[in-house]
């Protein structure tokens, strides 16, 4: 069976070559700058004695140089996957969002949360020099000008989305092109910004495979999900898709029977149906690999596509889910107090591994990008909405059980910082 199949023998090496030849790049354009600057340097000691027409002259040089060459490092080496949480006043209290529209469980403000602190932080990326910006919306919609902008993947796309449209909305007017009719749904919306003919849109697709059963049914035991097909209605809409931001992971952790068309390959968590345990790793791995495939096969059209494949973004329940407690922690973890555990790491790991092979193979003419959060988002247990899912919460006292969402962020919140970075690659240079 070709569809289901543990990680290629040559992956490890592919992502191996990849960094070798981004890291030689690196390497030859620092000394290449360095040199330069050396020479400047030179010359201006050498001018010590010379007069100050001269001094005028070899400055503005100087200064060139040295701009040029702090630019150009952290563009080709600026990693914003590793860093930590700086406080930074006011950083996140970019919009409101009732204004906005967000989803009711993650408006905290509205909500009643008291403590406004996790808006006060900014993502400190770990190399030296390597700064992340501030999201500047004038310049997302130039780099996406006459684009439309796709989120496809679960409930972490749709707060990744919904964050972006609220980025862009407190500085160009927009207004909604699509909603689903049923009230509380959210599995497919769209937004217009008629200043730049931009388009962004959400579809939901938690396995990004086809599945049916609890994915569309919550009351549904589990889901049939089937590793030969992809979800409708996001592969329908593809080849329309400028920029395409996969988000996914949470699902397969949940009960699951995978198929091969009609042919069962194995269940999760579902001992009692008397088939294989086969996990989650190998079909989140087909399930990343099958929508890359599919984005990037349509990119020779007319203008390019860029491909950003988000990595996990833990949750972060220290009890049990309906514990009013759950999480109730107040500020970012430091440096060294939380660490990536295995289980999301390989995650994190499998799309770094299905992105690089994609673009040694080609990405036949599109751009493949990692989005890394996993390590930022994996430090912000404050940031989600807790409690506050739901409009004043103690109003009537603290209940002994209170459901709590520690999953998804708060809007204005971190997940804010996943598009700062977004905007980062798709204004990076090349």
């Amino acid at each position: 069976m070709a569809v289901y199949q543990p990680l290629h023998q040559h992956s490890h090496k592919q992502s191996s070559r990849y960094g070798s030849v981004s890291l030689g790049l690196r390497t030859v354009l620092a000394w290449l700058l360095s040199a330069l600057l050396g020479l400047a340097l030179l010359h201006l000691l050498r001018c010590s004695q010379c007069g100050a027409r001269e001094r005028a002259m070899v400055s503005p040089l100087l200064q060139y140089v040295t701009s040029t060459y702090s630019q150009a490092v952290s563009t080709y080496s600026c990693d914003y996957s590793e860093g930590q949480w700086v406080q930074a006043p006011g950083h996140a209290r970019r919009y409101n969002g009732t204004e906005c529209n967000v989803k009711g469980s993650e408006n905290c403000i509205r909500n009643g949360r008291p403590d406004t602190g996790y808006l006060d932080w900014r993502w400190q990326p770990s190399p030296a020099g390597c700064h992340l910006p501030s999201f500047d919306a004038a310049s997302f919609l130039a780099a996406v000008r006459g684009k439309h902008v796709a989120f496809l993947g679960d409930s972490m796309a749709r707060n990744q989305a919904e964050s972006l449209v609220c980025l862009l909305g407190a500085s160009f007017p927009y207004r909604m092109v699509y909603q689903d009719p049923e009230p509380g749904t959210r599995k497919f919306w769209r937004w217009a910004f008629p200043s730049h003919n931009v388009t962004v849109s959400v579809y939901w697709a938690p396995f990004l495979a086809r599945a049916t059963g609890k994915s569309e049914n919550y009351s549904e035991p589990y889901s049939s999900v089937y590793l030969d097909a992809l979800a409708e209605r996001w592969s329908a809409d593809a080849d329309a898709m400028d920029v395409a931001v996969v988000s996914t992971g949470h699902w397969f952790w949940n009960p699951s029977v995978y198929y091969n068309g009609s042919v069962v390959l194995g269940t999760h968590r579902l001992s009692d149906l008397n088939h294989t345990e086969i996990g989650f790793f190998s079909p989140y791995r087909e399930a990343i690999r099958m929508t890359i495939r599919r984005l990037v096969s349509s990119a020779g059209r007319a203008r390019p596509r860029t491909v950003v494949v988000a990595t996990f973004s833990p949750a972060h329940f220290e009890k049990e889910w309906d514990d009013p407690a759950t999480c109730a922690r107040r500020l970012p973890y430091r440096e060294g107090e939380r660490e990536v555990d295995a289980m999301h790491a390989e995650l994190r790991n499998i799309v770094r591994e299905e992105t690089a092979a994609a673009r040694i193979d080609g990405g036949r003419g599109a751009t493949v990008e990692v989005l890394d959060v996993t390590k930022l988002a994996a430090m912000r247990p404050d940031g989600h909405p807790g409690v506050y899912m739901k409009r004043d919460p103690f109003a009537r006292g603290v209940p002994e059980r209170l459901q709590s969402d520690c999953l998804h962020f708060c809007l204005p919140g971190p997940v804010d910082t996943f598009n700062e970075i977004l905007l980062q690659l798709l204004t990076k240079r090349r």
